[in-house]
């Protein structure tokens, strides 16, 4: 009897807990990108609540149909062959969910790897976000300005994020907006996101980074395309120009708060397109200078 109302228990502490927790952020998506990932995870969590439900009820029906009876002792059961029809469910069912699972995943990684849907008409608005120890750097070379560790965006309008790293690997993440994409070093890695309703997300390196990690998070604002614009105004018109100087300093590790700058510092230390890794494009460009002359 104690064990019983030990684990009912247990079970109303469980609930009370549960109903007081926020939505899991990934299940509360804010974009077309983070919907199409959140609805293949459902597909998941249900494809296999199936298969437990059946396998339970098989498990609950096999204890019961065949448990210990009165037979004598030297009671022998017959000798039964193999039935075809239950090795084939066995095998078969096992080999329909993985083929549905797959091909739902593929299909919706293509899906999240292109342009949001209903947005292909659209002129995205890039943004250059690149990661060092242990800050996030936004860059928006079209608005002429750059933020750090804050990252605003309009509603309603395509954003292509193009990522690459200062220091070691990192992972940007904004969970509601879409799923993550790696940054590094010596190349740029292209990610679609969009956001449909304004409002303050979370975002973060997923991928361990050093002792600085836990902290490596930024905040994203949604809002409308007006408000952004107004927005790009008052910076271009107060913030102070980054420098060369001042961008150095902030690659330096350690943690930072909220930054606002004029300019970007793409335009003396551009991101690594279409060469490898940071600075190499001033030495390819030196050789091939150099190739001439001789």
């Amino acid at each position: 009897m104690k064990l019983k109302w030990t684990f009912l228990g247990l079970i109303v502490g469980l609930l009370a807990v549960l109903t007081g927790c926020e939505p899991v952020m990934v299940l509360d998506p804010k974009g077309p990108q983070a919907d199409t990932i959140a609805n293949v995870i459902w597909i998941s969590i249900a494809t296999m609540a199936i298969v437990v439900i059946v396998v339970f009820a098989m498990l609950v029906y096999i204890l019961v149909k065949y448990r210990a009876s009165k037979q004598s002792d030297n009671y022998e059961p017959p000798h039964i062959e193999g039935n075809p029809i239950v090795e084939g469910l066995i095998v078969g069912i096992p080999i329909i969910i993985i083929i549905f699972l797959s091909i739902v995943t593929v299909k919706s990684t293509y899906e999240v790897e292109a342009t949001p849907k209903g947005y292909e008409d659209q002129e995205p608005l890039v943004v250059y976000a690149s990661s060092s120890d242990w800050k996030w750097h936004f860059s928006y070379p079209e608005e002429n300005i750059e933020t750090v560790n804050y990252l605003y965006i309009p509603t309603d309008r395509p954003l292509e994020f193009r990522l690459y790293s200062f220091g070691p690997i990192t992972s940007f993440w904004i969970p509601q907006l879409g799923g993550q994409k790696y940054a590094m070093s010596d190349m740029v890695t292209t990610l679609h996101l969009a956001a449909e309703v304004p409002g303050e997300y979370m975002g973060r390196n997923s991928n361990f980074s050093g002792k600085g990690f836990a902290e490596n998070i930024f905040d994203v604002e949604a809002m409308s395309p007006k408000e952004f614009d107004e927005w790009v105004e008052e910076v271009k018109t107060t913030a102070e120009p980054i420098t060369e100087e001042k961008f150095e300093e902030l690659l330096e590790p350690g943690h930072l708060g909220r930054m606002t700058f004029s300019g970007t510092h793409l335009e003396f230390s551009p991101a690594p397109e279409g060469h490898h890794g940071h600075g190499h494009e001033e030495k390819d460009s030196d050789e091939e200078s150099h190739t001439h002359h001789e």
